[in-house]
């Protein structure tokens, strides 16, 4: 019923009704005192089914009729004998029920009044007669008509059990009264006026407090003691609901503040929704005591969870610590404490699997392959802490997916560049505001699992600032024997990160910490070789861009020659990368020709790269023959892979000034300081006069100059360059070398050898001098990358000397006229 029709409703039991007679009587005459009227009324009735109320003997409702099919039965039933039966609904939000959606017992009801509202919608003022029960459904169609038979109700006469029953009644009836203050006080009125007892388990069921479905199961019992001793026990719930509700409102002052005003809302809401079996705060917790009993977490940490738990049971909701508390509660039920995955121990699998997605990368490879067979014979291992390190773009990073998915487990990656907040790390404490664990404990509950691969990208890059330094705080993250009981400041209890697979990246190691390097096995990505690259554009790249934009196969393709083209001309890296973007703006332009329908040509050839891409962006690096003397071939490593350098010395007459220039950094410097040095200490022995060193400036210039240059390696290249600019003796062609020195001239090793030698290899040398301890170097790379190339491995620099210079001296060597000079000194 809607409000309209409670205000009638009241009115009505009050008798407050003006309609065609004074009053409608609550029970007619002609009943008997079991409320069960002489007459007989039709086996066959139609059926009205009502929402959100149940129909007794003897009272009086409005219904207002909204339904087609309701309002032809009602309007065929007004010109008829008035008489229909009513049903409830079993569910009030169908608006078109069937029989299956009303109750098979009602009453037959007579029709007092029809009224027609100024909405346009029909109310009925019915008054029920007689219990019912269906017994055949005829039909649905106008409205519902069935086979009914009628019910008899028994209620004893003159029985002490029925006075007890009928006067508990009345004094639960008249405490529902005084404790509801919501109830006109005229009802009282009404109830002493009650002398049926069958009418007055009538009146009371149809008014209690209680819903449909406890008032249908008062409807269909026959036995009338049964059926007052339901009610009453219905009504002292009612009853003590309400003392409930009062005792609340005593316990809050009159004057109350908004805060208090809240709570007090915030318990009756509480008391409400545990009484109606709803969601509240309460069940919210107990919810989360049922997710954490489900856990496979220590103990320590269940006692704190538990303990947490009951705290929050303490708390008022309206407090600002209550969400607090929740979502701590929440954070350590999410965790995966003890969840882990099951690793795939197929050993020739996983090899399948790396191999098919990344070429190269052999040492990492086998690596992950030698962690996969001790796990498996062993069953239980700390997870390695690796870190991949070399030029951008060779694969370290997509690296780790391809390890997640050989070893079947989950994959979760961590972005460390720029990363300076400690708090980020070990997270903030949860008395703050907004307070959240750390970035490592917030992957791990989105990776759902204890034993991830965990990539930790960029970790060269993280820095440091006044809110802390994040590589001390990776420290305990990635000890073997410390991160078992890794402590985030949120969580507050330890957490068991030993069974990660943590893999690092890194550009360089001179950034990282020394002891945040020691607990890392490192493992050297070097680039790749142009056969490499060919082998990645045609396997991965061109397909991957092909879809990207929509291709297929049959749409383009690339030449050997093609590819080779845009790797030379377009690109100069170690990694893909740029690769794959050259790619994609020679598919681009293809998807542009078949968008609008322009004739284009399928297979890309170096004239069409050439065609898309404009003209060569790199030019190749070739050795370049000369007659000079002072001019030497060096080799060099940069970020994007190795380069060759050329090393240029000149002198002229002056007083001995020594000139740097190419934008050298202070180890270059110091390089070309130590070879001079050198060179004036064992002059005599290189057949270079003394007094040259003094009366002669020396220039030694490295191009291109823009370009800022550091490192140590180039300096038994930049000894050779000025030993052959003062004896005036041409170096060997089509050699490089690299290599640190000393002042006592030894040769020292060097890094990025293999990036040298591809460098070496496609600038065309054929000779490489190299340090003797180098050679160790040399066996670890694959002699694809070492043909066509020959090494000279020294420990002197007279070794280096002895095979750069040649005996051949430059056509028009230099006169340094010492003699003249010597005389003008004698003169003097």
């Amino acid at each position: 019923m809607n409000n309209n029709d409670n205000q009638l409703y009241q009115s009505l039991m009050m008798g407050d009704f003006s309609g065609e007679g004074d009053l409608i009587q609550l029970i007619t005459d002609d009943e008997d005192e079991n409320g069960q009227k002489d007459e007989n009324y039709a086996k066959e009735i139609p059926i009205l089914s009502v929402r959100n109320t149940v129909l007794f003997p003897g009272v009086v409702i409005p219904i207002t009729v909204g339904r087609q099919r309701s309002i032809k039965l009602v309007k065929k039933a007004q010109k008829g004998d008035k008489l229909i039966g009513v049903c409830a609904q079993k569910n009030s939000n169908i608006e078109d029920p069937s029989w299956d959606d009303i109750y098979k017992v009602g009453t037959i009801a007579k029709i007092v009044k029809m009224i027609v509202l100024p909405d346009g919608n029909t109310t009925i003022i019915i008054q029920g007669k007689k219990r019912f029960k269906v017994e055949e459904e005829i039909t649905e169609d106008p409205y519902f008509q069935a086979n009914v038979s009628y019910l008899e109700e028994t209620f004893p006469k003159n029985d002490e059990k029925i006075e007890a029953l009928e006067q508990s009644l009345k004094e639960a009836a008249l405490k529902i009264l005084q404790l509801n203050p919501e109830i006109p006080r005229e009802a009282q009125v009404a109830l002493d006026n009650i002398d049926s007892t069958p009418f007055l388990t009538h009146f009371l069921s149809s008014n209690i407090n209680a819903p449909v479905e406890s008032k249908q199961k008062l409807l269909e019992i026959n036995d009338g003691i049964e059926r007052a001793t339901l009610l009453l026990e219905f009504m002292m719930k009612d009853i003590q609901m309400l003392e409930l509700k009062n005792e609340i409102q005593k316990k809050v002052h009159t004057d109350i503040d908004q805060q208090q005003r809240d709570y007090f809302l915030r318990q009756q809401m509480k008391v409400l929704q545990t009484e109606l079996g709803d969601e509240g705060p309460d069940k919210e917790v107990e919810e989360l005591r049922a997710r954490g009993k489900k856990k496979k977490w220590p103990k320590s940490v269940a006692d704190q969870f538990n303990k947490e738990l009951d705290k929050i049971m303490r708390m008022n909701p309206a407090t600002a610590e209550y969400p607090i508390a929740i979502n701590y509660a929440e954070v350590l039920v999410d965790l995966p404490w003890n969840d882990f995955t099951t690793d795939n121990f197929d050993l020739n699998r996983a090899k399948k699997i790396l191999d098919r997605d990344h070429s190269g990368l052999d040492k990492v490879k086998d690596r992950i392959i030698e962690y996969l067979a001790v796990l498996k014979l062993k069953q239980d291992l700390k997870g390695p802490i690796l870190c991949l390190y070399g030029p951008p773009g060779v694969g370290k990073t997509s690296l780790g997916k391809s390890i997640a998915k050989a070893l079947g487990r989950k994959y979760v990656r961590m972005s460390l560049g720029g990363l300076h907040d400690e708090s980020e790390i070990r997270g903030h404490r949860k008395t703050y505001i907004g307070a959240m664990p750390g970035k490592i404990i917030q992957n791990m509950k989105k990776g759902k699992s204890s034993n991830p691969v965990f990539v930790l990208d960029e970790i060269d890059k993280l820095s440091t600032d006044f809110r802390g330094d994040p590589s001390s705080a990776f420290l305990e993250v990635l000890d073997p024997e410390q991160n078992n009981a890794f402590v985030d400041n949120y969580l507050e209890v330890d957490y068991d990160l030993s069974k990660v697979l943590f893999i690092a990246t890194a550009n360089t190691l001179e950034t990282l910490q020394p002891a945040l390097r020691d607990r890392m096995e490192i493992i050297e990505v070097t680039g790749y070789t142009m056969e490499e690259k060919v082998e990645i554009s045609k396997k991965h790249l061109v397909p991957k861009q092909r879809k990207e934009h929509g291709l297929k196969a049959k749409d383009i393709t690339f030449s050997n020659e093609s590819l080779i083209k845009i790797i030379e001309d377009y690109t100069r890296e170690s990694g893909v990368r740029s690769l794959e973007r050259q790619i994609g703006k020679v598919i681009r332009n293809i998807t542009k020709s078949i968008a609008m329908e322009e004739p284009y040509q399928k297979k890309i050839t170096p004239a069409l790269v050439r065609k898309i891409l404009g003209g060569e962006i790199f030019d190749k690096e070739f050795y370049q023959d000369n007659s000079l003397a002072g001019v030497v071939t060096g080799l060099a490593w940069t970020s994007v892979g190795g380069e060759i350098l050329f090393i240029e010395a000149s002198i002229s007459k002056g007083k001995g000034k020594l000139t740097l220039s190419g934008q050298l950094g202070d180890v270059m410097k110091e390089s070309a300081m130590t070879a001079i040095s050198y060179l004036k200490s064992h002059a005599e022995e290189l057949d270079i006069d003394y007094r040259v060193f003094d009366q002669y400036d020396l220039h030694i210039h490295v191009p291109a100059g823009a370009v800022p240059k550091d490192g140590p390696s180039a300096g038994i290249t930049m000894l050779t360059a000025i030993a052959s600019v003062y004896t005036q003796r041409k170096v060997k062609t089509k050699l490089a070398m690299t290599g640190e020195i000393t002042l006592r001239g030894k040769v020292m090793p060097v890094g990025g050898i293999k990036e040298k030698i591809l460098a070496a290899k496609r600038a065309g040398i054929e000779e490489i001098i190299l340090c003797n301890r180098n050679q160790r170097d040399i066996e670890e790379i694959d002699d694809s990358y070492l043909k066509g190339v020959k090494f000279h491995f020294v420990d002197h620099v007279s070794e280096v000397l002895a095979l750069a210079l040649l005996e051949e001296k430059v056509s028009n060597p230099i006169n340094f006229s010492l003699e003249s000079e010597e005389k003008k000194t004698e003169a003097s």
